[in-house]
């Protein structure tokens, strides 16, 4: 009878570990497939090897520990939650001119310098630093690739060219349909243009910039009357993230800028042909802070890094959001302590961060706020010295495995039992590594 249900047993960690092997093969993650593959043998072995001791006490103490393991894998799935939910409400509001693309522009104006750092001195002495590196996508950089870095521009280029029509006029006769009709076909037809998830919230004025630091509206103060912001998403691909810092890479992330907002404009531009305000906030020319109204859209938490963290897609994800009085159904947002929860305790992005960017230390209250706050200086000086946008702390987020079936069981464990959180990340540090590094890639796939 021992010897049956040691044999039994020993069927399932095979099962699961073979399969998980494949499916590491087919996911091109080396480390995980060979460790997978030893325990699908190991495993069943070690029990095997059991049934043919015959001694009592060992077999019933093999039977207590296998009995343990189910006992504590049962109680991680198990919903045990342990959370503090923080306030997200704020009046404040920010100055885009604080940004770090915002400085890097006013690099080329004397005038708006002096004026800046007049008023922001303490900046000063932290933009001198990156100020003497070559910058993003310079010859002189780095990670500096002559094909991939021509690609991304080219990318930029058309993003730049498409700024101009961010708000177009709408038609002169209104299109009379119901907030179920609207909110129905933009959604859909979003998601049939490339956008993985879409999300509607009202519009507040935490969203907004207070005033706007780049191109000819330097300076100037926001003023979006909108009522409903559409937040969209489109996926960054994970073969060419897992290069970051190298310049794959940034390619990825110019064409997924483009894409997002590519899709912003269309559906921007459908709104007005409707006879409806609308307005896309895309790279390069935002008044809304992304991040924040993809949250409030109920399309992810705001994570350790400070970027959107998606529910099957982790951070691995771009963000272009049409702002628009055009009536539509708001979107329920369900906070998601857990994601808080296993930023709290993961750490893996703030370990593998080449320039030290990002916090190990907990949520601090900012503006009124409990949140994470990168070092958004040591980020791009990082990124002025490689010349690409790193993307090392997306590529690294467990949260950033492929949208499967497997990493979708373990996302829903994390989400459910806070024991889990602690074995879903021991079990991605030994599968993966704590600090895996990053993986070779052509520019372009063949």
């Amino acid at each position: 009878m021992m010897n049956i249900f040691l044999y039994l047993f020993s069927i399932i960690p095979f099962i699961f570990f073979f399969w998980f092997a494949l499916l590491s093969i087919f996911e091109k993650e080396i480390q995980a497939s060979i460790r997978s593959f030893a325990l699908a043998i190991i495993v069943p072995v070690i029990l095997q090897a059991f049934a043919y001791i015959d001694i009592p006490l060992v077999n019933y103490i093999m039977v207590c520990l296998i009995f343990l393991v189910i006992l504590v894998l049962g109680l991680s799935f198990i919903p045990i939650q342990k959370h503090d939910r923080q306030t997200e409400n704020s009046d404040f509001r920010i100055d885009e001119r604080d940004t770090m693309f915002s400085r890097k522009e006013i690099t080329q104006s004397p005038e708006k310098s002096a004026t800046y750092y007049k008023a922001n001195p303490h900046n000063l002495r932290l933009d001198k630093v990156w100020q003497q590196k070559p910058g993003l996508m310079n010859p002189a950089s780095s990670m500096y690739h002559p094909l991939a870095f021509a690609a991304a521009d080219a990318s930029f280029f058309v993003i730049e060219e498409l700024k101009q029509s961010v708000q177009p006029e709408p038609a002169k006769t209104q299109i009379q349909k119901s907030n179920q009709e609207f909110t129905s076909f933009i959604k859909t037809w979003s998601k049939k243009l490339g956008a993985v998830d879409v999300g509607i919230c009202k519009l507040k004025p935490q969203h907004l910039y207070s005033y706007r630091g780049r191109g000819k509206v330097y300076g100037e103060l926001v003023q979006n009357n909108h009522k409903y912001a559409i937040a969209l998403t489109v996926e960054m691909d994970k073969d060419y993230l897992a290069t970051g810092p190298s310049a794959p890479t940034l390619m990825e992330s110019a064409q997924q800028y483009l894409n997002s907002g590519s899709i912003a404009l269309q559906l921007t531009k459908f709104i007005a042909n409707l006879g409806y305000n609308a307005r896309a906030h895309i790279d390069g020319n935002y008044e809304v802070v992304c991040p924040l109204v993809a949250r409030d859209a109920g399309l992810g938490e705001i994570g350790r890094m400070g970027l959107l963290m998606t529910p099957n897609l982790g951070p691995r994800v771009r963000i272009a959001v049409v702002t628009t009085d055009i009536p539509l159904l708001v979107d329920e947002r369900s906070y998601d302590h857990s994601v808080h929860d296993f930023c709290q305790i993961c750490k893996k992005c703030a370990d593998v961060c080449p320039g030290k960017a990002i916090p190990f230390e907990p949520k601090k209250e900012i503006h009124g706020i409990k949140r994470w706050q990168i070092n958004q200086e040591r980020c791009f000086t990082y990124w002025c010295t490689s010349g690409t946008d790193c993307g090392r702390c997306m590529s690294v987020c467990p949260y950033s495995h492929p949208d499967n079936l497997l990493h979708n069981m373990v996302r829903w464990g994390i989400k459910h039992s806070w024991l889990f959180r602690y074995f879903a990340l021991w079990m991605d540090d030994f599968f993966y590594g704590r600090k895996p590094k990053p993986k070779n890639q052509s520019p372009v796939n063949s």
